[in-house]
């Protein structure tokens, strides 16, 4: 099976030549982290998201991996079941980052356990996506990401600047925690952002909305189907969705194909998309 799939080359084309025409002042970038941004396998070892690191290396205690273990194994094959309905998934999204949040406190979650995480190596940013994010910085390019992560954008925003990437164009929108003095979580803040209500999260409420509200020419990249919806509450002009499939490819695929204008397959590196922004910003 080819690892680049285009719906419609036709289009993509008309797409790119018109963004291609408005120019870089007029472009954003919208994209998903965990699996998108970065790998979704390390060492043939699936590397869902930073939580999962947290979940599965037993850094909090036995008793919150087991719990979060349960909660994951019941509710992500809701998650990636197409034959199940959004408005299903929504719901059950919403009782697993719920439910996990509160273990979370509950377990101890401290900001030197999001610190460790992300020394450990097993979140590693995909291949090319270092030359996106320096691209991206030096054309002057804004960067949204916007994540449905349960560690959010602490982790998020340590990852980036570990990596010496968190350059000042890069803009996180994700779950949040209030922190005591000691650094321990005592509460998280809603809305919860979930994998399948980034349709409902209105970037309006953010400050960069005023950085991006008339750059209306849009690439998006995701790597769930429910990563789509991320663009609502944006007034885009021209769209262009890339999506990472990473698993069960060819189930998903015809599914895929209904949303993204481009799906990369097999855990696919950045050089579809850094060859596709050298094009669009072709002065």
């Amino acid at each position: 099976m080819t690892s680049i799939v285009i719906t419609d080359s036709e289009k993509l084309e008309k797409t790119k030549k018109i963004i291609l025409e408005q120019g870089k002042e007029k472009i954003h970038v919208l994209a998903d982290f965990d699996r998108t941004l970065t790998k979704a396998f390390v060492n043939d070892r699936k590397i869902p998201s930073i939580i999962s690191v947290l979940r599965d290396e037993d850094y909090l205690s036995e008793e919150y991996s087991e719990k979060a273990k349960a909660l994951a194994n019941k509710y992500h094959p809701i998650e990636i079941d197409s034959s199940i309905s959004m408005e299903e998934k929504k719901k059950a999204m919403q009782e697993w980052w719920t439910q996990h949040f509160n273990l979370l406190i509950k377990s101890g979650l401290n900001k030197k356990h999001l610190e460790e995480v992300i020394k450990d190596g097993n979140i590693q940013f995909r291949k090319g996506t270092t030359e996106f994010l320096d691209f991206l910085y030096e054309n002057k390019i804004p960067l949204i990401i916007m994540s449905s992560t349960g560690l959010g954008g602490d982790s998020i925003s340590m990852y980036l600047k570990k990596q010496g990437k968190l350059y000042d164009n890069v803009h996180i929108v994700s779950n949040s925690y209030e922190w005591d003095s000691k650094g321990n979580a005592v509460s998280f803040k809603e809305p919860i952002i979930h994998v399948m209500n980034k349709d409902e999260t209105a970037i309006k409420d953010y400050k960069v909305f005023d950085l991006i509200k008339n750059r209306k020419n849009v690439l998006l990249l995701g790597d769930s189907l429910g990563d789509v919806g991320m663009i609502t509450g944006f007034d885009y002009d021209n769209l262009i969705k890339i999506g990472f499939l990473n698993e069960n490819i060819k189930e998903n695929l015809p599914h895929y194909k209904k949303v993204y204008d481009v799906i990369l397959t097999n855990d696919n590196s950045m050089d579809f998309v850094n060859n596709l922004l050298k094009q669009l910003l072709i002065q």
